[in-house]
């Protein structure tokens, strides 16, 4: 029997990296460390870099770079912090290495949401100031009355360097820290359009649905032991039977259970002839096997199925996304990632793959 207590540290950075790879009809982008600071692109080129905070702060505050593609991409930057007992607003006061920043000594003014939560834009002359500043400085201190919090700017340069090749701004008046004096950023790649389809089939009645995972969880174990754990008391509701159309059913089965991750199969099945399922692939989700996902669900007004992997309990750390069913496969409609474990939520993961999805007939 297979049990999982989560995506450990070995296995999530394995998760990741085949995920980033994907095949050739889908390519999401690519994460990359530099030291005290992450940055990843997506299939647009669009790309962000975050600040990490040290794996023993309880509240803490992170910078978040963010800029599209294209000539046009203009670049954002964002303080933002979670910490307890924040006052619903409040003022922020800046320093770069103990120095007052901007140099007047501005104050930024701030607001929380649910007292745990608040993020400042800086204006794009202090957005663009701090960017140069990163060159010579180690830290950036925010403080709140008797209360500051600390960034390390440590890898900030290399990160931003590493976005201004991926966007092809290096040498161009655009790049974010090796400036030219002539060239432009290529435009960006297209978005892809996906177009899902919805379960249009008449749904089985609940045990009938039960009966056919039944059968199905033994074909499988029967083709490969043990790949697929029984389902405990209670757990029958993990597993799920939708008729995609009038012959073909997609099945969902709870094999692997842990303390925060289920991992489920998803298996395509004409009629009820379980012998003849074959596994429902999702393009580029770098799992083994092909057709597993961790704590996810299908949505069949939308024929979108979506996923959520957390790389440990407080979901810090990990992967989420979605794949849509458009007839013949799943193909991914989008992937977000945070492969270091550093209390940044997963609002702020970056995004690997992005698409416009629509809902077909």
């Amino acid at each position: 029997m297979r049990r999982r207590a989560g995506v450990e540290a070995p296995l999530l950075a394995l998760m990741l990296g085949a995920a980033l790879a994907g095949p050739a009809r889908a390519e999401p982008g690519a994460t990359k460390t530099f030291r005290d600071w992450i940055a990843g692109c997506d299939n647009t080129r669009s790309c962000t870099a975050l600040s990490l905070p040290k794996e023993t702060d309880a509240d803490v505050a992170f910078l978040r770079l963010d800029r599209a593609a294209g000539p046009d991409g203009a670049p954002t930057l964002s303080l933002k912090l979670r910490a307890q007992k924040l006052e619903p607003r409040f003022d922020i006061e800046l320093a770069l290495d103990g120095a007052p920043f901007p140099a007047a000594g501005r104050r930024f003014a701030a607001q929380s949401v649910d007292a745990e939560v608040a993020e400042i834009t800086l204006p794009p002359a202090e957005a663009e100031a701090l960017i140069a500043a990163a060159r010579k400085a180690t830290a950036l201190t925010a403080r709140i009355g008797a209360r500051s919090f600390t960034v390390s700017l440590a890898g900030s340069v290399a990160a931003m360097l590493w976005i201004d090749e991926r966007q092809g701004r290096l040498n161009t008046p655009t790049a974010l820290i090796r400036k030219g004096t002539a060239g432009t950023a290529p435009a960006a790649p297209a978005l892809p359009v996906v177009t899902t389809r919805k379960a249009s089939g008449k749904p089985l009645p609940k045990a009938e649905a039960q009966a056919l995972a039944t059968a199905l969880r033994g074909e499988i174990n029967r083709r490969a032991p043990d790949s697929c754990e029984e389902t405990p008391p209670g757990f029958e509701d993990a597993d799920g039977v939708w008729p995609l159309d009038d012959r073909l059913r997609l099945v969902s089965l709870a094999c692997s259970r842990g303390a925060y991750n289920i991992s489920s199969q998803f298996w395509l099945v004409p009629g009820r002839d379980v012998a003849k399922a074959r596994p429902a692939a999702f393009e580029g989700s770098g799992s083994s096997p092909d057709n597993e996902l961790v704590n996810a669900d299908f949505d069949p007004a939308t024929g979108q199925v979506s996923f959520y992997a957390k790389g440990r309990g407080i979901g810090d750390c990990g992967a989420a996304g979605s794949y849509g069913w458009d007839g013949s496969r799943f193909a991914i409609l989008g992937l977000s990632a945070m492969s270091e474990c550093r209390l940044i939520p997963g609002d702020d993961w970056i995004t690997l793959f992005r698409s416009e999805a629509k809902t077909g007939g």
